[in-house]
């Protein structure tokens, strides 16, 4: 029988029409189909789903006959849709290049059709038991309620505050406890194994947010794993600036502790913390200097337990890139003590230097990708975004996962830009990377900055 080779590109996750290859969940942005002609032909590609990053691509075949069926289909498909609907759509394109292979000589036939669709109008969506919510997987419907419990009495009523970077921190204790010498990844097993992995010492002070967290997941219908990062990205969505974290729903129960000596110290050698990133998930430099912009909106309880909430930089209630700024300038003192494990000298009164910080910002693996993010903003919300992802997934299958992300608030916007704290500027900086120079920014005016703890919850 003639057949058509083809392939779907599928970069958004909903669905185009649900009359064509409806188990995957993905909008159809373009079908390219080429066909052979006679003559040695390519060996039947079986179909199968590839998933890199955001996008998908599905390969297979069809006969011609059922390939003239498909095209009819999506030109009634895209009318029923942009009928049914009646809202404001935008536009999309649908590119078909189909050659028949019972041609001696290989013919192209190109059919664009412009298709005036909105993403609200691609994806059939169910109407949650709440009465309130719709949601595109009945099994996102349970989360509603999950996040405006936590908004109100976990974190505050919606506020970037201690419990945020608490559920922030909690997300990745959990999820790097995998690797070569075993442990389920972000399995949840913080807190189902409590009292054996919140006394590694990696995870001091992590069983404040355990104890925390215990009685959601004991009141809603949660595993630990899936609520720890749920709770993980509806948290950072209350800091302006940051990235709208994507959710997958469906993480079985751990079923044993992770091991110690997974998560990486501040007094760990570079050479350490980058060998310990790559085994767990395969993280590369450029990955782990992305997860730590967590450490904008991040504050320190026991590095030195003489001044509690101790922030990383100037502006802990804000996810800039103020963090990367401030971590590249000469330390001159400590905020507290001083001599604390894992603690060297910050540029400004209030603010702790972690020694895993200062030593990433400077080694020449991830100087430039530290500096990089400098008043970038999008940039770092996007590698975030991204390196939060896979850290999310460790131990699982995205493909076995449900996607929930639209259950996760649209952050506040940030319109600032970076700046130099009063009292310092350009002579303070400590360059570290080869190839460019350190971006050229302001100095906030005013008397030098003292850093405020961040307040308890």
């Amino acid at each position: 029988m003639d057949r058509v080779y083809f392939g779907l590109d599928m970069s958004l996750r909903s669905l185009f029409c649900s009359s064509i290859l409806s188990q995957y969940r993905s909008t159809i942005v373009s079908l390219r189909i080429h066909s052979q002609g006679r003559g040695p032909q390519p060996r039947p590609l079986e179909p199968r789903l590839r998933v890199r990053g955001n996008s998908s691509h599905f390969i297979g075949s069809l006969s011609t006959q059922a390939f003239r069926r498909v095209l009819t289909i999506f030109q009634n498909c895209s009318k029923t849709c942009i009928n049914a609907q009646g809202k404001t759509f935008q536009s999309s394109t649908l590119d078909i290049f189909p050659t028949m292979a019972f041609k001696a000589l290989a013919t192209l036939l190109s059919v664009v059709v412009t298709i005036q669709v909105a993403n609200a109008a691609l994806t059939r969506r169910v109407a949650c038991a709440d009465g309130v919510n719709t949601a595109t997987n009945a099994a996102c419907c349970a989360l509603f309620a999950i996040r405006d419990d936590i908004q109100e009495n976990l974190f505050d009523g919606g506020e970037c505050g201690e419990e945020v970077h608490e559920s922030l921190r909690l997300t990745f204790h959990d999820a790097i406890g995998i690797g070569s010498t075993g442990g389920g990844g972000a399995d949840g097993s913080m807190i189902i194994f409590d009292e054996i992995e919140t006394n590694f010492h990696a995870n001091n002070g992590v069983d404040e947010i355990v104890d925390a967290q215990k009685p959601f997941i004991a009141k809603h219908n949660i595993t630990a794993g899936d609520f720890i990062q749920f709770a993980g990205a509806i948290g950072v969505s209350n800091c302006p600036g940051a990235p709208r974290l994507e959710f997958f729903l469906g993480r079985p129960s751990a079923i044993a502790p992770a091991p110690d000596l997974t998560v990486p110290e501040p007094f760990d050698t570079v050479d350490s913390i980058l060998a310990r990133f790559a085994d767990a998930g395969n993280f590369s430099p450029a990955e782990v200097v992305a997860l730590l912009s967590s450490h904008t909106i991040a504050a320190a309880d026991h590095v030195d337990e003489s001044i509690p909430g101790t922030p990383f930089d100037s502006t802990p209630e804000t996810f800039d890139t103020q963090f990367f700024v401030e971590t590249q300038l000469r330390g001159t003192l400590f905020p507290g003590t001083g001599g604390n494990q894992g603690e060297v000298e910050s540029p400004l009164r209030g603010e702790i230097r972690l020694q895993s910080d200062s030593e990433l910002a400077r080694d020449s693996r991830t100087a430039c990708e530290w500096q990089s993010f400098v008043n970038n903003q999008a940039k770092m919300q996007n590698a975030f975004k991204a390196a939060m992802l896979k850290l999310s997934i460790l131990g699982h299958d995205i493909n076995n996962m449900v996607d929930c992300s639209e259950v996760i608030p649209e952050p506040p916007t940030f319109t600032g830009s970076a700046t130099f704290p009063a009292g310092l500027s350009h002579n303070d900086v400590e360059q570290a990377c080869a190839t460019t120079p350190f971006p050229t920014l302001a100095s906030d005016p005013g008397p030098a900055t003292s850093v405020a703890p961040v307040p308890p919850s």
